[in-house]
Protein backbone atom coordinates (compact mmCIF):
# COMPACT_ATOMS: atom_id res chain seq x y z
CA UNK A 1 0.00 0.00 0.00
CA UNK A 2 3.28 2.39 0.72
CA UNK A 3 4.84 1.63 -2.46
CA UNK A 4 1.39 2.69 -4.23
CA UNK A 5 0.78 5.70 -2.52
CA UNK A 6 4.26 6.93 -2.98
CA UNK A 7 4.19 5.42 -6.57
CA UNK A 8 1.07 7.38 -6.92
CA UNK A 9 1.66 10.74 -5.42
CA UNK A 10 5.19 11.15 -7.66
CA UNK A 11 3.12 10.30 -10.26
CA UNK A 12 0.18 13.29 -9.82
CA UNK A 13 2.86 15.25 -8.64
CA UNK A 14 4.92 15.54 -11.72
CA UNK A 15 1.52 15.97 -13.42
CA UNK A 16 0.67 19.28 -11.21
CA UNK A 17 4.79 20.87 -11.77
CA UNK A 18 3.78 20.32 -15.73
CA UNK A 19 1.64 23.09 -15.77
CA UNK A 20 3.83 24.95 -13.60
CA UNK A 21 6.91 24.88 -15.92
CA UNK A 22 4.05 25.82 -18.85
CA UNK A 23 3.68 29.19 -16.60
CA UNK A 24 7.46 29.95 -17.05
CA UNK A 25 7.76 28.79 -20.34
CA UNK A 26 4.75 31.00 -21.62
CA UNK A 27 6.20 34.28 -18.86
CA UNK A 28 9.80 33.35 -20.10
CA UNK A 29 11.10 32.20 -23.26
CA UNK A 30 8.11 32.95 -25.04
CA UNK A 31 7.01 36.61 -23.96
CA UNK A 32 11.00 37.37 -24.37
CA UNK A 33 11.87 35.44 -27.61
CA UNK A 34 13.85 33.27 -26.10
CA UNK A 35 14.91 29.99 -28.12
CA UNK A 36 17.55 28.72 -25.91
CA UNK A 37 15.58 28.61 -22.65
CA UNK A 38 12.04 27.21 -24.60
CA UNK A 39 14.63 23.84 -25.20
CA UNK A 40 15.70 23.62 -21.51
CA UNK A 41 11.86 23.70 -20.18
CA UNK A 42 10.75 21.42 -23.09
CA UNK A 43 13.57 18.98 -21.73
CA UNK A 44 12.21 19.24 -17.88
CA UNK A 45 8.73 18.91 -19.01
CA UNK A 46 9.80 15.71 -20.99
CA UNK A 47 11.58 14.42 -17.81
CA UNK A 48 8.76 15.21 -15.83
CA UNK A 49 6.21 13.14 -18.45
CA UNK A 50 8.98 10.50 -18.07
CA UNK A 51 8.42 9.73 -14.59
CA UNK A 52 5.00 10.26 -14.45
CA UNK A 53 4.56 6.87 -16.74
CA UNK A 54 6.98 5.15 -14.73
CA UNK A 55 5.54 6.15 -11.86
CA UNK A 56 2.40 5.09 -13.49
CA UNK A 57 3.36 1.58 -13.92
CA UNK A 58 4.87 1.12 -10.90
CA UNK A 59 1.71 1.73 -9.26
CA UNK A 60 -0.75 -0.29 -11.68
CA UNK A 61 1.82 -3.32 -11.46
CA UNK A 62 1.97 -2.91 -7.30
CA UNK A 63 -1.90 -2.51 -6.54
CA UNK A 64 -2.41 -5.31 -9.17
CA UNK A 65 0.04 -7.88 -7.45
CA UNK A 66 -1.65 -6.64 -3.71
CA UNK A 67 -5.22 -6.48 -4.89
CA UNK A 68 -5.24 -10.28 -6.42
CA UNK A 69 -2.81 -11.49 -3.68
CA UNK A 70 -6.07 -10.18 -0.85
CA UNK A 71 -8.81 -11.69 -3.42
CA UNK A 72 -6.88 -15.35 -3.10
CA UNK A 73 -6.43 -15.04 0.97
CA UNK A 74 -10.27 -13.83 1.33
CA UNK A 75 -11.33 -16.54 -0.75
CA UNK A 76 -9.09 -19.13 0.39
CA UNK A 77 -10.50 -17.72 4.10
CA UNK A 78 -14.26 -17.96 3.30
CA UNK A 79 -14.07 -21.12 1.83
CA UNK A 80 -12.47 -22.41 4.68
CA UNK A 81 -14.68 -21.54 6.91
CA UNK A 82 -17.80 -22.85 5.31
CA UNK A 83 -16.31 -26.06 5.40
CA UNK A 84 -16.14 -25.30 9.42
CA UNK A 85 -19.68 -24.30 9.36
CA UNK A 86 -22.40 -27.31 10.45
CA UNK A 87 -24.73 -29.10 7.98
CA UNK A 88 -27.33 -27.28 9.40
CA UNK A 89 -26.06 -23.99 7.93
CA UNK A 90 -25.37 -25.48 4.52
CA UNK A 91 -28.96 -27.29 5.07
CA UNK A 92 -30.30 -23.35 5.09
CA UNK A 93 -28.11 -22.05 2.35
CA UNK A 94 -28.49 -21.92 -1.37
CA UNK A 95 -25.47 -23.09 -3.10
CA UNK A 96 -25.55 -20.54 -5.90
CA UNK A 97 -26.00 -17.67 -2.86
CA UNK A 98 -22.62 -19.20 -1.53
CA UNK A 99 -21.15 -19.50 -4.65
CA UNK A 100 -21.92 -15.88 -5.72
CA UNK A 101 -20.13 -14.70 -2.77
CA UNK A 102 -17.16 -17.19 -3.34
CA UNK A 103 -16.72 -15.37 -7.16
CA UNK A 104 -18.80 -12.23 -7.84
CA UNK A 105 -18.42 -10.69 -4.56
CA UNK A 106 -15.12 -10.97 -3.70
CA UNK A 107 -14.09 -9.87 -7.49
CA UNK A 108 -16.01 -6.80 -6.45
CA UNK A 109 -14.14 -6.15 -3.23
CA UNK A 110 -10.68 -6.46 -5.43
CA UNK A 111 -11.49 -4.27 -7.78
CA UNK A 112 -12.37 -1.45 -5.47
CA UNK A 113 -9.30 -2.35 -3.18
CA UNK A 114 -7.36 -2.00 -6.62
CA UNK A 115 -8.53 0.70 -7.80
CA UNK A 116 -11.34 2.64 -6.20
CA UNK A 117 -9.69 2.89 -3.10
CA UNK A 118 -6.11 4.38 -4.81
CA UNK A 119 -8.17 6.47 -6.99
CA UNK A 120 -10.21 7.88 -4.07
CA UNK A 121 -7.34 8.69 -1.89
CA UNK A 122 -4.93 10.08 -4.83
CA UNK A 123 -7.70 12.13 -6.48
CA UNK A 124 -8.88 14.08 -3.19
CA UNK A 125 -5.29 14.11 -2.68
CA UNK A 126 -4.75 16.12 -5.92
CA UNK A 127 -7.95 18.29 -5.59
CA UNK A 128 -6.63 19.86 -2.54
CA UNK A 129 -3.14 20.38 -3.95
CA UNK A 130 -4.64 21.97 -6.75
CA UNK A 131 -7.20 24.01 -5.19
CA UNK A 132 -4.35 25.27 -2.84
CA UNK A 133 -2.36 26.19 -6.21
CA UNK A 134 -5.65 27.84 -7.64
CA UNK A 135 -6.16 30.26 -5.10
CA UNK A 136 -2.18 31.20 -4.79
CA UNK A 137 -2.42 31.98 -8.59
CA UNK A 138 -5.25 33.93 -8.07
CA UNK A 139 -7.69 33.73 -4.99
CA UNK A 140 -11.10 34.76 -7.14
CA UNK A 141 -11.07 32.33 -9.32
CA UNK A 142 -9.53 29.63 -7.01
CA UNK A 143 -11.97 30.32 -4.30
CA UNK A 144 -14.88 29.48 -7.06
CA UNK A 145 -13.07 26.42 -7.73
CA UNK A 146 -12.80 25.62 -3.53
CA UNK A 147 -17.04 26.20 -3.36
CA UNK A 148 -17.42 24.03 -6.68
CA UNK A 149 -16.87 21.02 -4.50
CA UNK A 150 -20.02 21.78 -2.10
CA UNK A 151 -22.74 20.87 -4.88
CA UNK A 152 -20.60 17.19 -6.09
CA UNK A 153 -20.78 16.42 -2.06
CA UNK A 154 -24.52 16.91 -2.14
CA UNK A 155 -25.02 15.32 -5.30
CA UNK A 156 -22.36 12.24 -3.78
CA UNK A 157 -24.49 11.92 -1.01
CA UNK A 158 -27.53 11.41 -2.58
CA UNK A 159 -26.29 9.30 -5.26
CA UNK A 160 -24.26 6.76 -2.80
CA UNK A 161 -27.77 6.32 -0.35
CA UNK A 162 -29.79 5.30 -2.88
CA UNK A 163 -27.00 3.33 -5.08
CA UNK A 164 -26.64 0.93 -2.50
CA UNK A 165 -29.51 -0.25 -1.71
CA UNK A 166 -30.37 -1.18 -5.51
CA UNK A 167 -26.60 -2.57 -5.23
CA UNK A 168 -27.56 -5.08 -2.68
CA UNK A 169 -30.93 -6.00 -4.56
CA UNK A 170 -28.99 -6.84 -8.01
CA UNK A 171 -26.04 -8.86 -6.29
CA UNK A 172 -28.99 -11.31 -3.87
CA UNK A 173 -31.02 -11.60 -7.56
CA UNK A 174 -27.47 -12.70 -8.98
CA UNK A 175 -27.65 -15.26 -6.25
CA UNK A 176 -30.69 -16.56 -7.00
CA UNK A 177 -30.33 -16.89 -10.56
CA UNK A 178 -27.01 -18.75 -9.77
CA UNK A 179 -28.57 -20.91 -7.69
CA UNK A 180 -31.58 -21.74 -10.25
CA UNK A 181 -28.80 -22.36 -12.56
CA UNK A 182 -27.11 -24.89 -10.86
CA UNK A 183 -30.23 -26.41 -9.71
CA UNK A 184 -31.15 -26.55 -13.41
CA UNK A 185 -27.92 -28.41 -14.39
CA UNK A 186 -28.04 -31.22 -11.35
CA UNK A 187 -31.20 -31.68 -12.65
CA UNK A 188 -30.97 -32.34 -16.27
CA UNK A 189 -32.02 -35.34 -16.58
CA UNK A 190 -35.43 -35.32 -14.84
CA UNK A 191 -36.29 -32.00 -16.24
CA UNK A 192 -35.85 -33.52 -20.17
CA UNK A 193 -37.75 -37.01 -18.17
CA UNK A 194 -40.40 -35.26 -17.56
CA UNK A 195 -40.51 -33.11 -20.72
CA UNK A 196 -40.69 -29.51 -18.79
CA UNK A 197 -37.91 -27.60 -21.14
CA UNK A 198 -39.98 -24.99 -21.26
CA UNK A 199 -41.21 -24.46 -17.97
CA UNK A 200 -38.24 -24.63 -16.26
CA UNK A 201 -37.12 -22.08 -19.19
CA UNK A 202 -39.88 -19.44 -18.41
CA UNK A 203 -38.74 -19.95 -14.86
CA UNK A 204 -35.22 -18.81 -15.74
CA UNK A 205 -36.06 -16.47 -17.59
CA UNK A 206 -38.49 -14.38 -14.94
CA UNK A 207 -34.87 -14.79 -12.81
CA UNK A 208 -33.02 -13.29 -15.43
CA UNK A 209 -35.65 -10.52 -16.20
CA UNK A 210 -35.65 -9.83 -12.37
CA UNK A 211 -31.52 -9.33 -12.39
CA UNK A 212 -31.54 -7.74 -15.71
CA UNK A 213 -34.81 -4.85 -14.55
CA UNK A 214 -32.31 -4.31 -11.48
CA UNK A 215 -29.16 -3.85 -13.06
CA UNK A 216 -30.81 -1.62 -15.36
CA UNK A 217 -32.63 0.36 -12.40
CA UNK A 218 -28.74 0.71 -11.39
CA UNK A 219 -27.29 2.28 -14.37
CA UNK A 220 -30.17 4.41 -14.85
CA UNK A 221 -29.34 5.68 -11.71
CA UNK A 222 -25.56 5.97 -12.43
CA UNK A 223 -26.05 7.54 -15.67
CA UNK A 224 -28.36 10.12 -13.50
CA UNK A 225 -25.80 11.47 -11.80
CA UNK A 226 -23.12 10.88 -13.54
CA UNK A 227 -23.49 14.02 -16.33
CA UNK A 228 -23.92 16.12 -13.13
CA UNK A 229 -20.22 15.30 -12.44
CA UNK A 230 -18.80 16.30 -16.15
CA UNK A 231 -21.00 19.49 -15.69
CA UNK A 232 -19.65 21.29 -12.77
CA UNK A 233 -16.15 21.12 -13.49
CA UNK A 234 -16.76 22.11 -17.49
CA UNK A 235 -18.84 25.22 -16.11
CA UNK A 236 -16.15 26.17 -13.65
CA UNK A 237 -13.77 26.00 -16.63
CA UNK A 238 -15.65 28.00 -18.90
CA UNK A 239 -15.79 30.76 -16.39
CA UNK A 240 -12.35 30.08 -15.33
CA UNK A 241 -11.48 31.04 -19.18
CA UNK A 242 -13.89 34.36 -19.15
CA UNK A 243 -13.08 36.08 -16.07
CA UNK A 244 -9.32 34.48 -16.31
CA UNK A 245 -9.05 36.50 -20.25
CA UNK A 246 -10.21 39.86 -18.06
CA UNK A 247 -8.40 39.44 -15.72
CA UNK A 248 -5.09 38.88 -17.95
CA UNK A 249 -6.58 42.33 -20.09
CA UNK A 250 -6.63 43.82 -16.40
CA UNK A 251 -3.15 42.90 -15.29
CA UNK A 252 -4.61 41.18 -12.57
CA UNK A 253 -2.82 38.19 -14.36
CA UNK A 254 -0.16 36.90 -16.54
CA UNK A 255 -0.96 34.97 -19.55
CA UNK A 256 1.01 32.28 -18.35
CA UNK A 257 -0.73 32.42 -14.94
CA UNK A 258 -3.80 31.42 -16.88
CA UNK A 259 -2.36 29.20 -18.88
CA UNK A 260 -0.94 27.35 -15.47
CA UNK A 261 -4.54 27.92 -14.19
CA UNK A 262 -6.97 26.52 -16.89
CA UNK A 263 -4.43 23.32 -17.23
CA UNK A 264 -4.43 23.05 -13.77
CA UNK A 265 -8.52 22.86 -13.57
CA UNK A 266 -8.68 20.77 -16.63
CA UNK A 267 -6.31 18.35 -14.49
CA UNK A 268 -9.31 18.64 -12.29
CA UNK A 269 -11.67 17.40 -14.39
CA UNK A 270 -11.21 13.62 -14.38
CA UNK A 271 -11.05 13.20 -10.55
CA UNK A 272 -14.24 14.94 -10.53
CA UNK A 273 -15.70 12.74 -13.18
CA UNK A 274 -14.39 9.40 -11.60
CA UNK A 275 -16.06 10.65 -8.48
CA UNK A 276 -19.19 9.00 -10.02
CA UNK A 277 -17.42 5.95 -10.84
CA UNK A 278 -15.52 5.46 -7.58
CA UNK A 279 -18.48 6.11 -5.30
CA UNK A 280 -20.25 3.28 -7.67
CA UNK A 281 -17.52 0.57 -6.98
CA UNK A 282 -17.64 1.98 -3.67
CA UNK A 283 -21.47 0.98 -2.63
CA UNK A 284 -20.95 -2.43 -4.77
CA UNK A 285 -18.01 -3.57 -2.33
CA UNK A 286 -19.85 -2.30 0.36
CA UNK A 287 -22.73 -4.36 -0.15
CA UNK A 288 -20.16 -7.06 -1.37
CA UNK A 289 -18.55 -6.94 2.34
CA UNK A 290 -22.39 -7.24 4.15
CA UNK A 291 -22.99 -10.15 1.74
CA UNK A 292 -19.49 -11.82 2.96
CA UNK A 293 -19.50 -11.46 6.04
CA UNK A 294 -23.17 -12.99 6.60
CA UNK A 295 -21.15 -16.06 5.99
CA UNK A 296 -17.81 -15.19 8.28
CA UNK A 297 -20.37 -13.70 11.16
CA UNK A 298 -22.12 -17.37 11.28
CA UNK A 299 -19.66 -19.08 13.90
CA UNK A 300 -18.76 -22.41 13.71
CA UNK A 301 -20.85 -24.99 16.34
CA UNK A 302 -19.13 -28.21 15.57
CA UNK A 303 -15.53 -26.95 16.13
CA UNK A 304 -12.82 -28.93 18.85
CA UNK A 305 -13.21 -28.03 22.40
CA UNK A 306 -10.33 -26.68 24.27
CA UNK A 307 -8.22 -29.72 25.22
CA UNK A 308 -9.83 -32.13 22.54
CA UNK A 309 -7.25 -35.36 21.58
CA UNK A 310 -6.34 -37.33 18.84
CA UNK A 311 -8.10 -41.14 18.10
CA UNK A 312 -5.86 -43.25 18.79
CA UNK A 313 -6.60 -45.33 16.17
CA UNK A 314 -4.14 -48.51 17.58
CA UNK A 315 -5.97 -48.89 20.83
CA UNK A 316 -9.49 -47.76 20.25
CA UNK A 317 -11.82 -50.09 20.08
CA UNK A 318 -15.03 -49.20 18.72
CA UNK A 319 -17.31 -49.28 21.83
CA UNK A 320 -20.30 -46.97 20.94
CA UNK A 321 -22.85 -45.83 23.15
CA UNK A 322 -25.81 -43.31 23.12
CA UNK A 323 -26.66 -41.88 26.54
CA UNK A 324 -30.02 -39.68 26.73
CA UNK A 325 -29.25 -38.45 23.37
CA UNK A 326 -31.51 -35.78 21.89
CA UNK A 327 -31.66 -33.99 19.00
CA UNK A 328 -33.58 -30.62 17.36
CA UNK A 329 -32.46 -28.72 14.11
CA UNK A 330 -32.45 -24.72 14.75
CA UNK A 331 -35.41 -24.34 12.51
CA UNK A 332 -37.93 -27.01 14.37
CA UNK A 333 -39.94 -27.04 16.91
CA UNK A 334 -39.74 -30.44 18.34
CA UNK A 335 -36.91 -32.16 19.04
CA UNK A 336 -35.69 -35.32 16.10
CA UNK A 337 -34.68 -37.47 18.64
CA UNK A 338 -35.78 -37.55 22.10
CA UNK A 339 -33.52 -39.63 24.38
CA UNK A 340 -31.70 -42.17 22.59
CA UNK A 341 -30.36 -45.01 24.84
CA UNK A 342 -28.34 -47.68 22.94
CA UNK A 343 -24.88 -49.64 23.31
CA UNK A 344 -23.42 -51.14 20.38
CA UNK A 345 -20.23 -53.42 21.58
CA UNK A 346 -17.18 -53.36 20.01
CA UNK A 347 -17.42 -55.38 16.33
CA UNK A 348 -20.49 -55.66 16.83
CA UNK A 349 -23.21 -54.49 13.49
CA UNK A 350 -26.19 -52.59 14.97
CA UNK A 351 -29.21 -52.21 12.35
CA UNK A 352 -31.35 -49.29 12.90
CA UNK A 353 -35.39 -49.78 11.20
CA UNK A 354 -38.14 -47.44 11.21
CA UNK A 355 -40.44 -45.45 9.26
CA UNK A 356 -39.49 -42.85 6.93
CA UNK A 357 -38.88 -39.57 9.10
CA UNK A 358 -38.33 -41.20 12.51
CA UNK A 359 -34.56 -39.94 12.33
CA UNK A 360 -31.98 -42.38 11.76
CA UNK A 361 -30.17 -40.61 9.07
CA UNK A 362 -29.93 -37.76 12.14
CA UNK A 363 -29.08 -40.45 14.53
CA UNK A 364 -26.17 -41.98 12.78
CA UNK A 365 -25.26 -38.65 11.75
CA UNK A 366 -24.12 -37.21 15.17
CA UNK A 367 -21.43 -40.64 15.69
CA UNK A 368 -18.58 -38.43 13.09
CA UNK A 369 -20.65 -35.13 14.35
CA UNK A 370 -21.70 -33.85 11.38
CA UNK A 371 -24.55 -32.53 13.46
CA UNK A 372 -23.96 -32.09 17.55
CA UNK A 373 -26.11 -33.60 19.85
CA UNK A 374 -28.28 -30.92 21.72
CA UNK A 375 -28.74 -33.15 24.77
CA UNK A 376 -27.30 -36.08 26.70
CA UNK A 377 -24.05 -37.56 24.67
CA UNK A 378 -22.06 -40.05 22.54
CA UNK A 379 -19.15 -41.93 23.36
CA UNK A 380 -16.54 -43.72 21.83
CA UNK A 381 -14.99 -46.15 24.26
CA UNK A 382 -16.23 -44.58 27.44
CA UNK A 383 -15.01 -40.91 25.87
CA UNK A 384 -17.52 -38.14 24.78
CA UNK A 385 -16.88 -38.09 20.97
CA UNK A 386 -16.60 -33.70 21.24
CA UNK A 387 -13.59 -34.45 23.68
CA UNK A 388 -11.70 -35.88 20.29
CA UNK A 389 -10.36 -33.85 17.66
CA UNK A 390 -12.85 -33.63 14.70
CA UNK A 391 -10.13 -34.82 11.90
CA UNK A 392 -9.51 -37.90 14.50
CA UNK A 393 -12.74 -38.87 14.99
CA UNK A 394 -13.89 -38.61 10.88
CA UNK A 395 -10.82 -40.65 10.03
CA UNK A 396 -11.68 -43.53 12.81
CA UNK A 397 -15.52 -43.22 11.98
CA UNK A 398 -16.37 -43.73 7.86
CA UNK A 399 -19.80 -42.70 6.38
CA UNK A 400 -21.32 -44.08 3.57
CA UNK A 401 -24.48 -42.33 2.70
CA UNK A 402 -27.85 -43.39 0.70
CA UNK A 403 -26.81 -39.96 -1.76
CA UNK A 404 -24.03 -40.65 -3.47
CA UNK A 405 -21.71 -37.70 -3.87
CA UNK A 406 -18.98 -38.13 -6.23
CA UNK A 407 -16.60 -35.14 -7.02
CA UNK A 408 -15.26 -34.19 -10.49
CA UNK A 409 -12.66 -36.13 -10.46
CA UNK A 410 -10.72 -39.35 -11.26
CA UNK A 411 -12.22 -42.42 -9.78
CA UNK A 412 -8.91 -43.21 -7.58
CA UNK A 413 -8.77 -39.47 -6.46
CA UNK A 414 -12.39 -40.36 -5.21
CA UNK A 415 -12.08 -43.55 -3.03
CA UNK A 416 -8.71 -42.05 -1.61
CA UNK A 417 -10.40 -39.08 -0.41
CA UNK A 418 -10.60 -40.43 3.31
CA UNK A 419 -7.25 -42.35 2.82
CA UNK A 420 -5.16 -40.77 0.34
CA UNK A 421 -2.14 -42.74 0.99
CA UNK A 422 -4.31 -46.14 -0.15
CA UNK A 423 -2.39 -48.59 -2.16
CA UNK A 424 -3.79 -50.01 -5.83
CA UNK A 425 -4.07 -53.35 -3.77
CA UNK A 426 -6.11 -51.72 -1.28
CA UNK A 427 -8.43 -49.80 -3.41
CA UNK A 428 -8.65 -52.84 -5.61
CA UNK A 429 -10.27 -54.33 -2.15
CA UNK A 430 -12.60 -52.06 -1.77
CA UNK A 431 -13.42 -52.33 -5.06
CA UNK A 432 -14.27 -55.94 -5.24
CA UNK A 433 -15.95 -55.52 -1.46
CA UNK A 434 -18.59 -52.93 -3.02
CA UNK A 435 -19.08 -55.32 -6.54
CA UNK A 436 -17.77 -51.96 -8.48
CA UNK A 437 -15.33 -53.90 -9.95
CA UNK A 438 -16.57 -52.26 -13.45
CA UNK A 439 -14.49 -49.51 -12.90
CA UNK A 440 -11.67 -51.22 -14.80
CA UNK A 441 -13.69 -51.35 -17.22
CA UNK A 442 -13.85 -47.63 -17.62
CA UNK A 443 -12.03 -45.92 -20.40
CA UNK A 444 -8.84 -44.82 -18.28
CA UNK A 445 -9.81 -47.22 -15.46
CA UNK A 446 -9.17 -45.53 -11.80
CA UNK A 447 -8.04 -42.64 -13.99
CA UNK A 448 -10.88 -42.27 -15.50
CA UNK A 449 -12.78 -38.75 -14.55
CA UNK A 450 -16.23 -39.02 -13.85
CA UNK A 451 -17.91 -36.11 -14.02
CA UNK A 452 -19.70 -33.37 -12.14
CA UNK A 453 -21.86 -35.48 -9.33
CA UNK A 454 -20.81 -38.72 -11.27
CA UNK A 455 -23.83 -38.39 -13.29
CA UNK A 456 -21.96 -40.25 -16.15
CA UNK A 457 -22.25 -43.48 -13.96
CA UNK A 458 -25.82 -45.01 -13.23
CA UNK A 459 -27.19 -44.39 -8.97
CA UNK A 460 -25.89 -48.12 -8.13
CA UNK A 461 -22.86 -47.25 -9.77
CA UNK A 462 -22.39 -44.15 -7.90
CA UNK A 463 -23.57 -45.93 -4.43
CA UNK A 464 -21.17 -48.92 -5.31
CA UNK A 465 -18.08 -46.05 -5.10
CA UNK A 466 -19.42 -44.58 -2.20
CA UNK A 467 -19.07 -47.85 -0.21
CA UNK A 468 -15.94 -48.33 -1.45
CA UNK A 469 -14.08 -45.36 -0.42
CA UNK A 470 -16.11 -45.97 2.94
CA UNK A 471 -14.42 -49.35 3.24
CA UNK A 472 -10.94 -48.08 2.14
CA UNK A 473 -10.24 -45.80 5.06
CA UNK A 474 -10.40 -48.88 7.31
CA UNK A 475 -12.74 -47.17 9.48
CA UNK A 476 -12.49 -48.88 13.08
CA UNK A 477 -16.20 -47.56 13.35
CA UNK A 478 -18.89 -47.65 9.46
CA UNK A 479 -21.35 -45.96 9.51
CA UNK A 480 -23.86 -47.07 6.55
CA UNK A 481 -27.09 -44.98 5.81
CA UNK A 482 -29.02 -47.55 3.69
CA UNK A 483 -26.08 -47.70 0.81
CA UNK A 484 -27.62 -50.64 -0.99
CA UNK A 485 -30.87 -48.66 -1.74
CA UNK A 486 -29.84 -48.20 -5.36
CA UNK A 487 -28.88 -51.89 -6.02
CA UNK A 488 -30.54 -54.71 -7.75
CA UNK A 489 -31.52 -57.93 -5.54
CA UNK A 490 -28.29 -59.84 -6.96
CA UNK A 491 -25.74 -57.71 -6.74
CA UNK A 492 -26.89 -56.32 -3.29
CA UNK A 493 -26.54 -60.18 -2.21
CA UNK A 494 -23.13 -60.30 -3.45
CA UNK A 495 -21.75 -56.68 -1.50
CA UNK A 496 -23.82 -58.03 1.44
CA UNK A 497 -21.89 -61.10 1.66
CA UNK A 498 -18.61 -59.38 0.75
CA UNK A 499 -19.91 -56.64 3.30
CA UNK A 500 -20.05 -59.93 6.16
CA UNK A 501 -16.51 -60.06 6.22
CA UNK A 502 -14.98 -56.74 6.02
CA UNK A 503 -17.62 -55.60 9.04
CA UNK A 504 -16.11 -58.68 11.41
CA UNK A 505 -13.66 -56.37 14.06
CA UNK A 506 -15.50 -53.40 12.68
CA UNK A 507 -18.43 -51.80 14.83
CA UNK A 508 -20.99 -50.69 12.43
CA UNK A 509 -24.11 -48.83 12.51
CA UNK A 510 -26.62 -49.35 9.37
CA UNK A 511 -29.73 -47.17 8.27
CA UNK A 512 -31.83 -50.20 6.93
CA UNK A 513 -34.77 -50.44 4.70
CA UNK A 514 -34.84 -53.46 2.78
CA UNK A 515 -35.49 -56.54 4.79
CA UNK A 516 -32.25 -58.30 3.34
CA UNK A 517 -30.04 -55.89 4.56
CA UNK A 518 -30.98 -56.94 8.32
CA UNK A 519 -29.27 -60.36 7.87
CA UNK A 520 -25.82 -58.20 8.05
CA UNK A 521 -26.84 -57.15 10.94
CA UNK A 522 -25.94 -58.65 15.17
CA UNK A 523 -28.96 -56.97 16.55
CA UNK A 524 -31.45 -54.23 15.50
CA UNK A 525 -32.63 -51.46 17.11
CA UNK A 526 -36.48 -50.05 16.27
CA UNK A 527 -36.77 -46.19 16.45
CA UNK A 528 -39.91 -45.31 16.57
CA UNK A 529 -40.75 -41.18 17.37
CA UNK A 530 -37.55 -40.39 18.41
CA UNK A 531 -36.99 -43.13 20.57
CA UNK A 532 -35.53 -46.48 20.48
CA UNK A 533 -38.50 -48.73 21.22
CA UNK A 534 -37.24 -52.25 20.72
CA UNK A 535 -33.78 -53.47 20.48
CA UNK A 536 -32.50 -57.12 20.14
CA UNK A 537 -31.77 -59.97 17.39
CA UNK A 538 -34.03 -59.89 14.01
CA UNK A 539 -35.42 -63.17 15.17
CA UNK A 540 -36.19 -61.69 18.30
CA UNK A 541 -37.93 -58.63 17.28
CA UNK A 542 -40.00 -59.99 14.79
CA UNK A 543 -41.38 -62.51 16.99
CA UNK A 544 -42.28 -59.89 19.80
CA UNK A 545 -43.00 -56.58 18.10
CA UNK A 546 -46.08 -56.18 16.06
CA UNK A 547 -45.26 -52.71 14.90
CA UNK A 548 -40.96 -53.88 14.00
CA UNK A 549 -43.20 -56.70 11.91
CA UNK A 550 -45.06 -53.79 9.94
CA UNK A 551 -42.07 -51.39 8.93
CA UNK A 552 -40.20 -54.89 7.89
CA UNK A 553 -43.45 -56.27 6.38
CA UNK A 554 -44.09 -52.61 4.44
CA UNK A 555 -40.85 -52.85 2.79
CA UNK A 556 -40.88 -56.26 2.04
CA UNK A 557 -44.31 -56.06 -0.02
CA UNK A 558 -42.69 -53.58 -1.86
CA UNK A 559 -39.04 -55.52 -2.94
CA UNK A 560 -42.13 -58.43 -3.93
CA UNK A 561 -44.03 -56.63 -5.89
CA UNK A 562 -40.94 -55.66 -8.19
CA UNK A 563 -39.46 -59.09 -7.60
CA UNK A 564 -43.03 -60.36 -9.28
CA UNK A 565 -43.06 -58.02 -11.83
CA UNK A 566 -39.23 -58.47 -12.35
CA UNK A 567 -40.23 -62.09 -13.04
CA UNK A 568 -42.76 -61.24 -15.97
CA UNK A 569 -39.81 -59.90 -17.99
CA UNK A 570 -38.67 -61.32 -21.55
CA UNK A 571 -35.45 -63.56 -20.05
CA UNK A 572 -32.40 -61.58 -19.73
CA UNK A 573 -33.99 -59.07 -18.54
CA UNK A 574 -34.63 -57.71 -14.33
CA UNK A 575 -35.05 -54.82 -12.29
CA UNK A 576 -32.37 -51.98 -12.50
CA UNK A 577 -31.72 -50.18 -9.34
CA UNK A 578 -34.44 -48.72 -7.43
Amino acid sequence: MIVMLVAAGLAVGASIVVPMVMQRVVDGPVRHHDPGGLIWFGLAALALGALEALMVFLRRWTQSYASLSMEADVRDELYGHMQKLPLTFHDRWQSGQLLSRAITDIGVIRRFLSFGVIYLIVNVCQYVVVVVLLIRLYWPLGTLVALSAVPLFLISRGFARRFLTVSRQVQDSQGDLATYVEESAHGIRVIKAFGRRHHMFTRFTANADRVYGLAVERARLDSRFAPLYELIPNLSLAVIVVVGAVAVVQDHLTLGQLVAFATLQMGLVWPVESLGWILATGQEAMTAADRIYDVFDTEPTVVDRPGAVDVDRASVTGAVRFEGVRFGYPEGDRDVLAGIDLDIAPGETMALVGVTGSGKTTLVSLVPRLYDVTGGRITLDGRDVREYTLDSLRRTVATAFEEPILFSMSVRENLALGRPDATDAELAEALRVAQAEFVYELPWGLDTRVGEQGLSLSGGQRQRLALARAVVSRPKVLVLDDPLSALDVNTEALVEEALARVLAGTTALLVVHRPSTVALADRVALLEDGRITAVGTHSELLATVPSYRAVLSATADEDEDLAGWADQLPEGRGVAAR
